[in-house]
């Protein structure tokens, strides 16, 4: 009996002061013993997995991003605040700030996630339009809340076509250059009067985006720019310090002087979604969804 109770008696000092654990009793769920964090709610996620409710205030946040891959698919990250992956307590009690995270592609469960990056293969995402969303879990597979909804992110994903990669082979040719007019006293060689450096005299755009950086910030905020396959977009950019526009996806590339504006007009042929930034500072500047 003596042994028993210093059996015991170590169990319990291990699950106090080690790894949590819920120690649930058969036919119960994670959720009915998996400590006080948070508020255990009635509502699930549609999933069958309960949300644990926590105060708005220092809550766990998550943001979600898609970069195409060079060879296939798309790159994903994700962002998360005040938030731990936790995969080796996985199915231990639900602790506040930790736990993994659901990859759902229109409600369609893809993966459980343990870390910030995940490679989603082309082959996984069918031809159309769709909704990517992550969601964050505890430990004990309840899904993280804040005033009864869950903690995610969700972006539109465009599969089929050329959305999954982008390969040379699917770059739009290049006009062929136009000749360089004569400048005019003080005025750059090459550029005409009036024209922006970067762009073709005659272009027409269906949309323009200005963008200003200085400071290492960028101004409008980083945004997401609609637009419809075959439109021709304008990229304004003006940059405090010299550095390079890259805009992903279709492997083009614009100088951008220091204190002047330079643009880049690009037709969209490909579905998707592209992000612009810049080389030396890596900033994003927007990202371009084309439909």
């Amino acid at each position: 009996m003596l042994t028993l109770v210093l059996l015991l008696g170590g169990g319990a000092a291990a699950g106090c002061g080690g790894r949590a654990t819920t120690h649930h009793k058969p036919g119960t769920g994670h959720e009915e013993a998996s400590g006080s964090a948070g508020t255990l709610l009635t509502t699930d996620d549609g999933a069958g997995h309960r949300l644990r409710e926590v105060p708005g205030e220092g809550a766990p946040r998550v943001r979600l991003t898609a970069r195409p891959d060079s060879e296939d698919g798309w790159n994903l990250q994700l962002a998360v605040e005040r938030f731990d992956f936790t995969p080796d307590s996985t199915g231990g009690a639900a602790l506040r700030g930790a736990g993994h995270a659901h990859l759902e592609l229109d409600g369609r469960k893809l993966a459980r996630l343990y870390g910030p990056w995940f490679h989603l293969p082309a082959a996984q995402v069918s031809e159309g339009a769709h909704t990517l969303t992550v969601r964050l879990y505890a430990d004990d597979h309840t899904a993280w809340a804040v005033s009864g909804k869950p903690i995610e992110a969700t972006i539109p994903l465009t599969g089929g076509g050329q959305a999954a990669g982008h390969g040379h082979d699917a770059t739009p040719p290049t006009p062929p250059p136009t000749p360089a007019p004569t400048p005019t006293p003080g005025q750059p060689s090459g550029q005409a009067p009036g024209q922006t450096r970067g762009q073709t005299p005659g272009q027409a755009v269906d949309r323009t985006v200005t963008i200003a950086v200085r400071d290492g910030k960028v101004s409008p905020a980083p945004a997401r720019t609609e637009l419809k396959r075959g439109e021709r977009v304008a990229l304004r950019v003006t940059s405090d310090r010299a550095d390079t526009l890259h805009v992903h996806g279709y492997d083009k590339e614009l100088t951008l002087p220091a204190g002047q504006e330079a643009t880049l007009v690009l037709t969209v042929e490909r579905t998707g979604l592209f992000e612009v930034e810049t080389h030396a500072s890596g900033l994003v500047l927007t990202q371009l969804v084309v439909r």
